[in-house]
């Protein structure tokens, strides 16, 4: 099968730093060549994926000005419209306008969701002729929340597992850690509070958000907390830093105050063998299997009782269970059964 993904160009594929969707689609481009396919992207000038075949355009600079993002719409219509015999499927992870030239011919067609759903949209696209179109949200809370009628399929997102490292045991008084943004919906103060109620150190990693209300946020309630010992913050790590911290922490904390649409350091931290406590917002209670990758916790009282129960789990158990639903071969091969 000759398949074509789409992503809005701005960054390059896969990312040189920050770039969530665009290492889902070097992933699944990968994961589509090692299927047997032959996979063609149509992404941001300058990208590169062994193996494939990149049709650029736009140019790579996030976020792109908004003249640059018209041109792109416009360009994605040309290309789409004059291949269209091309391809027997296309994969869009970028905008649903993209599809427009095409959305009535009998190629087949996925719009992935990683993000809100904008319902309006959705339905607008619905309304017009159409033919072999799929709609797919990383969880079913993201796609409860759209409020959409038609086809919306739950597809989970997905992470090569052979590029984290198990560890099956760590130390009795092995850290716990927060790996996010941050920001105050991401909880890291419930988490630093969590620790300290349960006596146990707290590696924090991740990237401060540039907004002025997070930077105040950092410095007057997390920064102060930070004491290089019990609460130690290692600020924004690489995926080798990352699979480092994550792999040595006892339980991984993730106290959300908003619904995530998915969560994938959840599964990052299952794919070194570390559980999960997580608040029940968004995607947490599907993608935390409780009492095997982790547990679905209320509020910072019972996140803090269920760190003895996590530490008890089997790391291994943890991440197998975590490797049958969200591997990257799993989800790519759910892709494809979707279509007609």
């Amino acid at each position: 099968m000759k398949i074509l993904i789409v992503m809005d160009p701005g960054i390059l594929v896969p990312p040189k730093g920050y770039g969530g969707h665009e290492r889902l689609v070097a992933m699944f481009a990968r994961e589509y060549l090692k299927l047997g396919h032959e996979v063609h992207l149509l992404v941001t000038a300058g990208s590169f994926i062994e193996g494939c075949t990149i049709h650029g355009y736009g140019k790579e600079g996030f976020p792109p000005d908004k003249r640059d993002a018209r041109k792109a719409i416009f360009y994605a219509w040309r290309f789409l419209w004059r291949h269209r015999k091309d391809f027997d499927l296309i994969h869009n992870f970028g905008r649903l306008a993209y599809l427009l030239p095409v959305l009535n011919h009998p190629i087949r067609k996925i719009m992935t969701y990683g993000r809100e759903i904008s319902a309006r949209n959705v339905a607008f696209f619905n309304k017009l002729p159409n033919k072999n179109l799929v709609f797919t949200g990383c969880s079913s809370d993201l796609i409860s929340r759209g409020g959409v009628a038609g086809r919306l399929e739950t597809v989970y997102n997905a992470i090569e597992f052979g590029k984290y490292t198990p560890v099956r045991e760590v130390p009795a008084d092995a850290p716990l850690i927060f790996l996010s943004r941050i920001e105050r919906i991401k909880g890291c103060h419930t988490a630093i509070a969590v620790a300290r109620a349960a006596g146990r150190g707290l590696i924090i990693a991740g990237n401060i958000s540039p907004l002025p209300e997070e930077q105040a946020y950092f410095h007057q309630e997390i920064e102060p907390q930070v004491d290089g010992k019990h609460i130690r913050y290692v600020g924004q790590v690489d995926d080798t830093q990352k699979n480092h911290y994550l792999g040595q922490a006892c339980a991984f904390l993730f106290p959300i105050e908003w619904n995530e649409p998915f969560g994938m350091v959840m599964v990052e931290a299952m794919a070194c063998g570390t559980p999960v406590i997580g608040f029940g917002k968004g995607s947490v209670p599907e993608v935390i299997q409780d009492n095997v990758t982790g547990f679905v916790v209320g509020d910072k009282q019972a996140m803090e009782a269920a760190i003895t129960a996590a530490v008890r789990l089997d790391r291994s158990v943890c991440r197998q269970a975590a490797m049958t639903k969200f591997d990257v071969n799993v989800v790519a091969r759910h892709y494809l059964s979707l279509l007609p």
